[in-house]
């Protein structure tokens, strides 16, 4: 049976400060078939400088004479609306989850919110003090790759086994390095962990996802891994499946149309729908790692196999030959294979033109 995979709808900031279309965001992804929608929890002056600039995209979609830290400021998820939001959730049987791009964030996500795992994004991966609040909360942990080396993962992987193993020593790199090399630290990423690799570009065109460095992570640190995507189309989620992810996220939004810096990257109620119906097919057609033939193709051996018959009439003690052998279906009889070894044996007994050897 193949392994459920667990998608996230990320809702992020395209409730655009609205509760109401942030409770609509909710109610698209649980008609969806998401498992969890996901949102950003943070405090826009603790997480930008007033000199930060905008991403490209964000500029594009946003305009460049407002600052990315005003931008944030209207994006704010207040505290009464995280309750409302989980309320939601709760009500229409969806997991709700909240990335934390802060330590007073996670703490609040963590101890008020009750969130069931936490999710650190690309841009945090280097975030140490982060990385190691959030890991020593015990909760399971997901981490996005985008524009991180295989260093940069192994350097974020190894504060979280720091973390997760309870290092009483205080935290630096000789301290995780030696976290990271334990069993107990190995054992913790391996049981707790789920690295997702990610391309941070708002849309990633389909020649800059480098989808085999998935499995790559998964080989290099024996972790689950998953897919964050935020590519335009449907079929690269899906193509992550394919290749052993056991976890996709992708943004949605009521409409692309919509202003903000996210919408135009995101997937539309409808679309979203799409995705995940692709992704269950994809996961049920996955199966087992056994090669055999499965109850939908038994009935068929019979039909389209083929046995050993006689190509003209045998008489009890003639020799099988070439000339008075030959193969056709139905499959019910004695196997072709066996064609070599009965060459230049008497027949047991005789047989009509088309009848099954035995």
């Amino acid at each position: 049976m193949s392994q459920h995979v667990t998608v996230i709808a990320e809702a992020g900031v395209n409730h655009n400060g609205s509760l109401e279309t942030a409770l609509a965001l909710v109610d698209a992804a649980a008609v969806a078939g998401a498992d969890i929608v996901k949102f950003q929890t943070f405090k826009a002056d603790a997480l930008a400088a007033a000199t930060a600039p905008k991403a490209v995209y964000q500029a594009r979609e946003t305009g460049s004479e407002q600052s990315q830290l005003d931008m944030l400021r209207a994006l704010e998820l207040p505290a009464d609306h995280h309750h409302e939001l989980a309320r939601a959730c709760e009500t229409t049987g969806i997991e709700f989850l909240s990335t934390a791009f802060d330590t007073e964030s996670l703490k609040f996500l963590v101890g008020e919110m009750g969130i069931k795992r936490i999710k650190i994004p690309s841009g945090e991966l280097t975030n140490a003090p982060l990385v190691l609040e959030a890991a020593r909360s015990g909760l399971p942990m997901i981490l996005s790759t985008g524009m991180a080396t295989l260093g940069d993962v192994e350097a974020a992987l190894g504060v979280v086994a720091f973390g997760m193993t309870g290092g009483n020593e205080a935290p630096c790199a000789a301290a995780f390095e030696a976290a990271y090399a334990s069993q107990q630290g190995r054992d913790a990423l391996r049981d707790r962990v789920t690295v997702l690799h990610c391309t941070t570009d708002y849309p990633t065109p389909p020649e800059a996802v480098n989808m085999n460095a998935m499995a790559t992570m998964g080989r290099a640190f024996g972790v689950q891994t998953g897919y964050s995507d935020h590519t335009a189309g449907l079929a690269i989620p899906v193509l992550a499946v394919g290749q052993g992810a056991t976890l996709i996220e992708k943004h949605f939004t009521l409409d692309r149309g919509m202003p903000g810096p996210d919408h135009k990257a995101s997937l539309e109620p409808d679309d979203l729908a799409s995705m995940i119906a692709m992704i269950r097919e994809a996961q049920v057609a996955l199966g087992s790692s056994v090669k055999a033939p499965g109850e939908a193709e038994r009935k068929n051996i019979i039909v389209a196999r083929k046995s050993l018959v006689a190509a003209q009439p045998i008489a009890a003690g003639d020799v099988f030959t070439e000339d008075n052998l030959t193969v056709k279906r139905p499959g019910k009889g004695r196997a072709p294979m066996d064609f070599w070894s009965l060459l230049g044996t008497p027949a047991g007994r005789a047989y009509d033109i088309d009848e099954a050897v035995e």
